[in-house]
């Protein structure tokens, strides 16, 4: 079961094969060191391998099909990334759109088939509108932000209330705040503000040392959701 705090690695296609399986081992030792529940969506192919190595991460898809078992040459079958181990997968990210009514059918078939689902919402009434379908998780990024943007202090301030639109419509929707985060600081104070989790990609990914923008970025979840809760 995913436990709040938590961080998400979204590799992209930054990373893959053994650099991708290296990091997640390491990302692996990092739950046990700060507590801090991790989520890593690789690529596909690497999902088996990943899942065979690492025993404390939670290993997503970055993207599942709404289909069933049949016809449907190229896409991804919910089951079939719950048979290699995934744990749950991304759904409706900025670059791999969603129409609403595929993305109600797809987490659905992903509940169906017994994988959490982590739903992108481009702003807060999207995220409402999300938040009906039941997702277990609620990532809230502005597409402007992703990879190029910066985060504010104004974006933060903004996190209690739309916690509680999405919290109005479901009570149990983990909420996860992005996008714009380049830096440990930026993590912490996305916690700080109120938000379950949060989580990078290119961040880590191009870092100079990403072994190192890893574990800081763990470091500031745990600190900041020490200090949030008087721990």
């Amino acid at each position: 079961m995913l436990k709040i705090p938590f961080f998400e690695f979204g590799p992209k296609a930054y990373l893959y094969g053994n650099e991708m399986i290296k990091l997640a081992e390491y990302a692996d030792s990092l739950v046990e060191e700060f507590g801090v529940d991790i989520i890593i969506d690789p690529q596909t192919l690497d999902i088996s391998e990943m899942v065979k190595r690492c025993k404390n991460i939670h290993v997503f898809a970055q993207h599942t099909d709404c289909i069933k078992s049949g016809r449907g040459m190229g896409t991804v079958l919910p089951e079939a990334l719950k048979s290699v181990g995934a744990a749950g997968t991304f759904l409706n990210h900025a670059e791999r759109r969603l129409s609403l009514s595929d993305l109600e059918t797809s987490i659905y078939r992903c509940r169906e088939a017994g994988l959490m689902t982590m739903v992108c919402a481009d702003n807060p009434e999207q995220a409402v509108v999300i938040a009906a379908f039941s997702p277990d998780i609620i990532v809230v990024e502005s597409p402007a932000q992703i990879g190029e943007g910066s985060r504010t202090s104004g974006d933060n301030g903004r996190i209690p209330d739309i916690n509680r639109r999405i919290y109005s419509i479901n009570k149990d929707i983990k909420i996860l705040h992005a996008a714009g985060i380049k830096t440990p600081p930026d993590v912490y104070n996305v916690i700080l503000s109120g938000s379950d989790a949060s989580g990078s990609s290119s961040a880590i990914a191009a870092a100079e040392d990403p072994y190192r923008m890893f574990h800081d970025m763990v470091e500031a979840v745990r600190r900041a959701w020490n200090e949030r809760n008087g721990g």
